[in-house]
């Protein structure tokens, strides 16, 4: 069955995605950065569910759920009711957020509480199918790991705590620290881990990229492995660098090009600007979505010099646009959107403010930085080219 995860861009989110990537396949991660970019993500599923002939499976993690996604579990429920019982499709979600169960009674969904579990909150559906389960007492990671069994089958779905150290390590860092339970042991542990992620889950392998998502989690289970042997927050601190490098020397063991004698970023961008991470726009611009300064920079100079392209273009999720060119043009480019700066190295900003998306920067900027050609019958004096008096 195809697994799409929609998760939280922050560590419970990230700590929930390795959780069930290490219990099932997952096809697709979606990562959420806020709660009002929900929305557009979920509407985006429920039409391509619609249109799925085999049943798939969605996990939402650490979401938040606001009216909007309350009623796209609503609406799954009812594309369920459509669908042939042997290709319903199947949705798991995981929260711990207060204003969820709110919504979800706003939405005229009323929990109901397991005697067993007083903590636990499960909303019906009418679809077995679906599982929504709230637990304000634990994060998403815990949650994702202590309900596995509902999205992971057979024996991995039913194995013991004690069974991975490594993975228990992680789930009771990330679980002290995301309360923020600082009378729990496991809260500088916590704290660490929450550094180390925030320093590294942007500004190396981005959001769109294959191997964004293995990155993160190789990074964060080498650090709960840290955390199990007992290393200091500082003793994590000066072993980052190694780990990372540990992980690239993995990932580029069979790359002939690779040149370790390179700093991460530097090895990193020379995969990158290979990678199909940027998108052609009609003239020729490679444009990219929500890449650090620092990488882009990097990314750019090496595609401009490859001869992939003349000009180069990173929006980030604020608006913000840099334009990078080797003819001149990132000047003329920038203007188009308010901006300004030198002829290869400008920037500019979206007139809507803001992006949530790849496709969304996209549908933003290809008008404006290239217009289609004026329609001649749109023209009052359309109808008279060709008329003789």
């Amino acid at each position: 069955m195809n697994v799409t995860q929609i998760t939280h861009h922050d560590l419970d989110g990230y700590g929930a995605s390795t959780v069930v990537g290490r219990f099932v396949d997952v096809s697709r991660i979606v990562h959420v950065p806020r709660y009002s970019d929900v929305g557009p993500v979920v509407e985006a599923e429920l039409k391509r569910l619609g249109k799925a002939r085999e049943p798939e499976m969605i996990v939402m993690t650490d979401l938040g759920l606001e009216a909007v996604a309350v009623t796209f579990i609503k609406s799954f429920a009812a594309l369920n009711r459509r669908r042939d019982a042997a290709a319903r499709h199947r949705l798991i979600v995981l929260d711990h957020h207060a204003s969820s169960v709110d919504q979800l009674r706003d939405g005229k969904l009323e929990p109901r509480v397991d005697p067993e579990a007083p903590n636990v909150k499960r909303f019906d559906l009418e679809d077995r199918d679906i599982v929504v389960l709230i637990d304000e007492t634990r994060c998403a990671t815990r949650l994702a790991y202590d309900h596995r069994a509902l999205y992971a089958s057979g024996e991995a779905g039913s194995r013991e705590v004690g069974e991975d150290p490594i993975l228990a390590a992680l789930v009771t860092a990330v679980d002290a620290v995301d309360l923020w339970r600082k009378d729990r042991a496991e809260f500088q542990a916590g704290l660490s881990l929450d550094e180390m992620f925030w320093d590294n889950v942007s500004n190396l392998v981005p959001i769109g990229h294959p191997w964004h998502d293995r990155f993160v989690s190789d990074l964060l289970l080498g650090v709960a492995r840290l955390l199990g042997d007992g290393a200091t927050p500082a003793g994590i601190e000066g072993q980052v660098g190694a780990l990372r490098t540990a992980i690239l020397d993995r990932y580029l063991a069979d790359d002939a090009g690779d040149d370790r004698t390179l700093t991460t970023r530097m090895r990193i961008a020379r995969v990158l600007a290979r990678s199909d991470l940027f998108h052609p726009l009609s003239d020729g611009t490679l444009m990219s979505f929500g890449l650090d300064s620092g990488t882009f920079q990097r990314v750019s100079d090496l595609i401009m010099e490859s001869g992939r392209a003349s000009r180069v273009l990173n929006v980030q999720r604020a608006g913000t646009m840099s334009f990078r060119s080797n003819n001149e043009t990132a000047l003329e480019g920038a203007r188009r959107f308010r901006g300004g700066g030198h002829k290869d190295a400008a920037g500019g900003k979206l007139t809507s403010g803001t992006a949530f998306s790849l496709a969304d920067a996209i549908a933003q900027v290809e008008p404006v930085l290239n217009p289609p050609a004026p329609d001649p019958s749109a023209s009052p004096f359309g109808a008279l080219k060709n008329w003789k008096g």
